[in-house]
């Protein structure tokens, strides 16, 4: 169990706590939520005790263990299953516990052949996966993890879901992935206006309730706000008569002892929208039997890929890491050229590309302002001022070097940019990495209304089932065009490498019947869309009546008018009807539409209910 109370901390005029208070208790996985910049990671490094309070206590159970995410790099065994080894606790029964460090590393992306490979000789991002190994075979009584989604592919962060759901102990997870962190956590702790706020639930609930009592807080504000006006009222109307003396001098001290209720401040928050350039084709981007390789030792990265990008498309990259998602990002943009094949780009094609390493193109020495306009042809400081206060750096901000920016700081610079600029095809590589939830949904909106193309690497299966409405896959050592949602991806085709992994892993759910659950949810989903769609569609049509026939009558009222001043009272007659005859179909179509909606609502209740029923049975 761990007791905070009365906690304060502030980095000089900065306050990030003010008198904080929170327990937790036994067997509780808490999802930690909160701007970038609030305290989430001060207060786990407060917990663990590298940073100190400015004042309050901190306090852990006797012989109480804490875990926690290095991103420091140290190892002293040769091999990567020895150096996982050593992090399992001993126990006095002798048994051999590696097949332990064996099921977790392969849960986390190390192939059989890595098991043996000395440690410094991985990439960075497996290091730090190799520490997340060894943090999970400590088995600490509380498991404290910062964004341990960073350094993890698609694959590994469904396993890693599996694995925390079972954790048995103490969890605090920070990340921005909310889909993940939901399917996890038993509770969430948002850190909001200086306080920490805990609820039993998802950040959807927590999220309900903070809006919820910001509104109770605004209603109450403004009824006291009505109520002082009227004691000052009254104080100024009777203050010079003597009968009214000793009532004004109550009133006057009544509201010296009340406090004025302040207004609540709105946190900065990114909200924008992506400039559309025109394009008058059909198809943006055709790639035809492309090939790359880095080398010509090793075999081809990339080898026959087609597909086409149509104009609305919204396309999924997903896939292990190192497999080739952002080398397919590079040929598209032609920042590399493929072996063979040819990718053919329409010549009104504009784009615009947010990279992993393109942060590191930006000059160190500009100011963010001069960033954005180096982008805009028309070179207006005013526009360029505008994104940069969408992007969270308004006023003197806008002046700051980039040299001097953190890492998510120079991802905002970059997507601003990216924002400035009028494209008709958008692509992201893991756009989301430096953001936080708030910012990642106002991304999904600027994303689902942009006037063109979008294809996005992301290892998020929130943004998936958000955007994507066609993937290509980098699975079981091909790549795969699959026309389809990734809900549907799931049902019909899944992951053959979490397949490997079953029976491997005794925290993964068994395959005994997994086939004929997804097979039966399938045809769920197919029922689901074969019922939803054609009453969706008529729904549509109906509100696309509705439209024209409101404009044809707002018109003939408009002529009616004018032809009843000229004494026309023949035409007057004939628009009269007209505008009748309109207001009754109007009036029919919105019958129509009620009861359709109402259908539709019933409807999808139903599908959702047994949907839901299916995710509990897989996941429970």
């Amino acid at each position: 169990m761990v007791q905070v109370s009365g906690l304060c901390k502030a980095y000089g005029d900065q306050v990030i706590f003010d008198n904080v208070s929170f327990t937790l208790n036994k067997g509780e996985r808490v999802g930690l939520v909160g701007r970038n910049g609030y305290g989430k990671t001060t207060l786990f490094r407060m917990m663990l005790g590298d940073e100190h309070p400015d004042s309050g206590v901190i306090s852990f159970s006797s012989g109480y263990t804490k875990g926690h995410l290095s991103q420091h790099i140290s190892f002293s065994e040769k091999s990567v299953l020895n150096e996982a080894c050593l992090s399992i606790p001993k126990s006095d029964d002798g048994i051999d516990q590696s097949f332990r460090a064996r099921a977790i590393l392969a849960g986390l992306g190390f192939a059989n052949e890595d098991m043996d490979r000395n440690p410094m000789e991985l990439s960075g991002g497996f290091q730090i996966r190799l520490n997340l190994a060894k943090l999970l075979l400590q088995e600490p009584d509380l498991l404290l993890l910062d964004e341990p989604t960073n350094y993890l592919d698609i694959v590994s962060v469904r396993w890693l879901a599996v694995f925390l759901r079972t954790w048995k102990k103490e969890l605090m997870l920070i990340t921005h992935d909310r889909d993940f962190m939901d399917s996890v956590t038993t509770h969430t702790m948002g850190i909001y206006r200086l306080k920490i706020k805990k609820v039993a639930g998802s950040t959807i609930k927590f999220y309900e309730q903070s809006a919820m009592e910001d509104e109770m807080h605004e209603k109450t504000r403004l009824n006291d706000e009505r109520r002082r006006a009227e004691i000052e009222q009254f104080i100024n109307r009777f203050r010079a008569k003597a009968t009214k003396a000793k009532a004004v001098q109550s009133r006057i001290k009544a509201l010296s002892r009340s406090g004025r209720i302040e207004k609540l401040q709105d946190a900065d928050t990114l909200d924008f929208s992506f400039r559309s350039a025109p394009f008058t084709g059909k198809l943006l981007v055709e790639t035809e039997d492309i090939k790359f390789s880095f080398s010509d030792s090793g075999g081809p990265l990339i080898k026959g890929l087609s597909f086409v990008v149509g104009k609305n498309d919204r396309i999924g990259v997903i896939g292990k890491n190192g497999k080739g998602k952002t080398t397919l990002l590079n040929l598209m943009a032609g920042e590399l050229t493929p072996q063979n094949g040819r990718i053919v780009r329409h010549n009104q094609l504009k784009q615009a590309y947010f990279g992993q390493t393109n942060i590191n193109r930006l000059n160190l020495q500009n100011t963010v302002e001069q960033e954005v306009l180096d982008v805009l042809s028309e070179h207006n400081r005013s526009f360029a001022r505008g994104i940069c206060g969408l992007m969270m750096f308004s006023g003197d901000r806008a002046l700051k070097k980039i040299g001097v920016l953190s890492g998510g700081e120079r991802s905002r610079v970059l997507l601003g940019k990216i924002l400035a600029s009028p494209a008709n095809l958008l692509l992201l590589d893991e756009p989301t990495n430096h953001l936080d939830m708030e910012s990642i949904e106002s991304l999904l909106e600027a994303i689902r209304a942009f006037e063109g193309a979008v294809v996005i690497v992301t290892h998020s299966e929130l943004i998936l089932r958000s955007v994507a409405n066609r993937l290509i896959v980098f699975d079981d050592n091909r790549i795969s065009v699959f026309e389809g949602g990734y809900d549907d991806f799931l049902n019909r085709v899944g992951w053959k490498d979490e397949e490997s992994l079953e029976g491997e892993t005794p925290i993964r759910q068994q395959s005994s019947g997994k086939k004929d659950m997804r097979r039966m949810r399938a045809e769920i989903i197919s029922n689901k869309s074969k019922t939803l769609g054609p009453i969706q569609k008529r729904i549509e049509e109906i509100e696309s009546s509705i439209v024209v026939l409101e404009k044809g009558l707002d018109d003939n009222t408009k002529e009616l008018v004018k032809i009843s001043e000229q004494g026309d009272w023949q035409t007057s007659a004939s628009l009269s009807r007209e505008i009748s005859d309109a207001k009754a179909k109007i009036d029919e179509l919105f019958s129509e539409l009620q009861m359709l909606s109402l259908q539709l609502e019933s409807k999808s209740k139903e599908f959702a209910e047994m949907l839901d029923g299916f995710a509990v049975k897989q996941n429970g």
